[in-house]
């Protein structure tokens, strides 16, 4: 990245310049996004009225935010119309048309040609299988193994093509992080930000490793998670919860960690999405009336310090498969951005797997490729299910006129197929042989394409084959140990055995309609177990805390359900004649293909919905004893209304619990387990103590929206702490029902300090190396015997397409700086980056004590501070650097010795000038061990 956004902006060109999308986008500006599809998808036309009204409603809410009331919205949104045609009707055409058509793109500097795979050591017998196999396919055969069949071309959410003569199976892939999107028979894990907010690096292991038990059952290749990107920049941003943490080192060992659970399997995981899309509003074009995604621009330092940090992560733990993201990055699309893609990612982190877009994120042909792009997704083009695919026979034609180097199609199906064999597919053990469900069906029989309007057999495509096996267990452990308890004025835990009225109040505490009413888990409504969209999954059942609290519940214990209670509590005294109320209350958001009321995705801001904040000053005003709040959320929310309410006297932040929700937070309610989670962000007294980088942009400022990441590495905590702005809670923060002590830290050096890593290394290995003979058009032949279904995408070309194919038939235009070969980075060399950034350079030690009368997991948390020293003055700092992190089992008088052990990487900052990681290689780096950010705990230095 160049040094800052605004260079990033101006200069090079990028490779999203070899197809016009304005005459496509102004034709079809309601392009709704593939993960959108329900099991039984409505028609286009239905699409496209969904989602105008879904923009004019966006609009009406965005009015309301500013203080407009309903009816001076509509008056507004008539005005606003009625100037836009005063406008057209005054001859200001020109200046409408310039919000209606594609701007130039591709403005991030050029980084070519794509390195090749096959160059690390733990790849290398991958590779030769690979290779060997490779060498053998057609022209056809490899189009197929690297474009996607189309949307709803197959029981899947994705598909790809087969190479059948060489023993190559279609890869089937499926959403999502959290559980087995569209299955049945399926856990319903907890969210990403759940697991973040258990800082339990073994459980994060075994969600991950759980989670492919259950997609190898059901025959899938490819998992669609785990998600470290958003990052969480935007507390209100809409996925927040589908990642870890608003912290890069937090987000990176618990993606790293999963990928590992998950690959453990045998099944390749996906890490996503890369990189930037920290919010839904304009992430994709066409989605908000709009031809053109937003631009995140994002300075060098901030790319690789926070945003790309947990990829790293992910790329170290081997994974299998990145996914690019659906937005702009420094002006260039991220699925066709040289510099992410190829120097970035593949030769800087050392990726040795393959590249998928997102769905529909691809914007060019033969450009994507050159940019480091690898597999195309669903195959359809810049359209749903229209089988116009950029690829597939495009990519036969491209290589066969000259246009697309045969060379970079080679590399792309070596890196696809030495995934395969990496993760051991080729086993007889292994379930090639298709899905055991479908996606767009609950019936047991259906169309294997049922997206195709060509008639076909129906077969029997749902198999229900349950897979949950044991992992409520691991589901309900995740779910507990993320529970944060906020505060505690000695009201927890409750007895189950002494005499007690216990009310609880609020629509969260309950049931609702049941957890799958709504398609994606597209609405609010019952107690909240996810986020809605391509993370959430369909939900086996759900556990309510009304259910879960009644069942462990004593004898003495009465608990009344008072969920469903409508109208002012105030006039029905009786339901507040209790010992304990609790009131529950949530936050909801999701993916910006649906829309909830007037949340468009992200949250419109931090407060509690379906008036949670009301409920919950109401219930401890008038309750006969003390309030307990309990919390269903996304992400943060402001609390000052309440929190310091002298009546309530605990809040437990429970997140985002999955399936086993009542049942875990019952455990920790009465004490069956101690709370140990910790906030995986930092919950701010209001929006705007987020500070200018962490507010959503709602509405548009320009054609292309432009988000200038101008904050740099200052964000949550690190902004909080740099504007000297006092949190209502910190980052990492946490109570138990016991108390813990921490003592005699030692830092011990390792290796000594040097400014840069070692030299990079060579490769460890050469990547395979194929003919460069001309393939011939016969092998993108039409065979004679197919049956052609509608609007499957095939990598053939027909009769006549062949005989017309004229080599470098329109002379292709390759992208400004594709003759210019980048000098390779020292920051690479290896799975993860240079192997140097990876090695112990300090090990810090502290004891933790258990000073109290009850079992409990402490979380010690390792703070870097870097050293202030004049050579580096102009080199801004965070005050506080997230840099390990153990969570530890503890009897009352136990202790126990935790070790971190901190690399290089975590030393290093980088450095835009030497384009590496660099260490300050003079004064002291201070180390604080404390169980949040602002615990100052012990201290040491080095």
């Amino acid at each position: 990245m160049a040094s800052s956004a605004a260079a990033a902006r101006r200069d090079g060109r990028d490779s999203d310049s070899d197809l016009d999308l304005t005459e496509y986008l102004a034709t079809d500006p309601l392009n709704p996004n593939a993960e959108a599809t329900p099991k039984r998808a409505p028609s286009g036309g239905e699409y496209a009225s969904r989602e105008s009204k879904f923009v004019l409603r966006d609009t009406s809410s965005r009015l309301r935010s500013l203080g407009i009331r309903s009816k001076t919205c509509c008056w507004a949104v008539v005005a606003l119309a009625a100037a836009l045609w005063a406008i057209l009707a005054s001859g200001g055409f020109f200046a409408y048309q310039k919000y209606t058509q594609a701007p130039p793109d591709g403005l991030s500097p050029p980084w070519y040609p794509s390195p090749k795979g096959g160059t690390a050591r733990a790849w290398a017998d991958s590779y030769a299988k690979a290779a060997s196999m490779v060498e053998t396919m057609t022209l056809a055969e490899k189009v197929n193994v690297t474009t996607g069949t189309g949307w709803m071309m197959g029981p899947a959410v994705g598909t790809t093509g087969p190479a059948e003569k060489v023993g190559f199976p279609q890869l089937v892939l499926q959403d999502g992080p959290l559980g087995l999107r569209f299955a049945d028979n399926a856990t319903a894990f907890p969210a990403g930000i759940t697991t973040g907010a258990t800082w339990n690096a073994d459980l994060m292991f075994a969600r991950g490793k759980a989670h492919a038990q259950e997609a190898r059952a059901k025959g899938i290749h490819v998992l669609l998670g785990p998600c470290v990107g958003p990052l969480g920049r935007m507390p209100a941003g809409g996925r927040n919860w589908e990642g870890f943490g608003a912290d890069p080192y937090l987000q990176g060992i618990a993606g790293g960690e999963t990928v590992k659970g998950i690959q453990s399997q045998g099944v390749m995981a996906t890490i996503k999405h890369f990189v930037a899309n920290e919010q839904e509003h304009f992430r994709q074009g066409g989605e908000w009336g709009l031809a053109n995604a937003m631009s995140s621009n994002v300075g060098d330092r901030a790319m690789h310090e926070l945003y790309a940090w947990p990829f790293y992560d992910a790329v170290r733990a081997g994974v299998a498969s990145v996914m690019c993201s659906y937005n702009m990055v420094n002006n260039s699309y991220a699925c066709g951005n040289s510099k992410l893609l190829n120097g970035i990612l593949k030769d800087e982190m050392g990726f040795q797997g393959f590249v998928m877009s997102d769905w529909l994120a691809q914007r060019s042909g033969v450009a994507s490729a050159l940019a480091g792009l690898d597999v195309s997704m669903p195959g359809d083009g810049l359209g749903w299910a229209d089988g116009k695919s950029l690829w597939g026979p495009e990519m036969s034609r491209a290589v066969l006129n000259g246009s697309m180097p045969l060379d970079r199609l080679n590399d792309m199906a070596t890196r696809v197929v030495a995934s395969w064999y990496q993760l051991g597919q080729d086993s007889p053990d292994f379930p090639n042989d298709g899905p055991n469900f479908s996606s767009w069906t609950d019936e047991e029989n259906g169309l294997m394409a049922p997206g195709s309007s060509t008639d076909q057999e129906v077969v029997q495509v749902n198999h229900f084959v349950n897979v949950q096996g044991d992992h409520k267990d691991v589901a309900r452990q995740v779910a507990v140990e993320g529970v944060v308890m906020l505060k505690n004025d000695g009201i927890l835990p409750l007895s189950k055995d002494s005499p007690l009225n216990i009310g609880l109040f609020g629509e969260d505490a309950g049931p609702g309609k049941g957890p799958n009413y709504c398609k994606d888990r597209g609405c609010n409504q019952g107690t909240l177990g996810s986020g809605w969209g391509s993370g959430a999954v369909e939900f086996p059942y759900l556990v309510s805390p009304v259910e879960g609290i009644t069942a462990i519940a004593g004898e003495g214990v009465s608990v009344a359900d008072y969920s469903n209670s409508t109208g002012s509590l105030s006039k029905q005294p009786r339901m507040l004649d209790q010992d304990v109320c609790m009131v529950f209350a949530n936050a909801d958001s999701g993916e910006g293909f649906l829309a909830w009321g007037s949340v468009g995705g992200d949250r419109n801001d931090l407060f509690l919905q379906k008036g949670g904040d009301d409920l919950i000053v109401q219930v401890a005003e008038q309750c006969k004893g003390d309030t307990v709040v309990v919390i269903h959320s996304v992400g943060p929310v402001v609390m000052e209304r309440w929190i310091e309410h002298p009546r309530i006297k605990a809040v437990l932040y429970a997140n985002l619990p999955g399936q086993e929700s009542g049942h875990a937070l019952a455990d920790v309610v009465f004490g069956e387990v101690n709370p140990s989670g910790h906030l995986p962000y930092t919950i701010g007294k209001s929006l705007e103590d987020y500070g200018p980088g962490g507010q959503v942009l709602y509405l548009p400022n320009g054609i292309a929206p432009q988000q200038d990441f101008d904050e740099g590495i200052f964000i949550d905590y690190r902004y909080f702490q740099r504007a000297g702005i006092e949190p209502r809670f910190p980052f990492g923060f946490g109570l138990s029902y016991t108390t813990f002590e921490l003592s005699n830290m030692v830092v011990s050096e390792k290796k000594a300090r040097t400014p840069l890593p070692s030299a990079r290394p060579n490769p460890a290995v050469e990547p395979p190396s194929y003919s460069t003979e001309s393939p011939s058009t016969q092998d993108a032949a039409f065979p004679a015997d197919i049956r052609r279904l509608d609007k499957y995408v095939y990598p053939y070309l027909d009769k006549e397409v062949l005989e017309d194919i004229d080599y470098i038939e329109a002379g292709y235009q390759y992208p400004d700086g594709y003759d210019v070969a980048q000098p390779l980075s020292g920051a690479g060399g290896d799975e993860g980056g240079n192997p140097d950034l990876w090695d112990t350079y300090v090990a810090v030690s502290v004891d933790v004590k258990n000073t109290g009368d009850r079992k409990g997991k402490a979380v010690p948390q390792l703070y870097l501070s870097y050293p202030e020293t004049e050579s580096h003055a102009h080199v801004k700092f965070p005050i506080k650097s997230l840099r390990g992190f153990e969570k530890v089992e503890l009897k009352p008088g136990e202790k126990k010795e935790v070790a971190f052990q901190v690399t290089r990487r975590d030393l290093s900052y980088w450095d835009v000038e030497s384009q590496n990681w660099r260490m300050v290689d003079e004064g002291k780096f201070g180390f604080t061990v404390g169980f949040d950010v602002e615990d100052d705990g012990v201290r040491g230095e080095w």
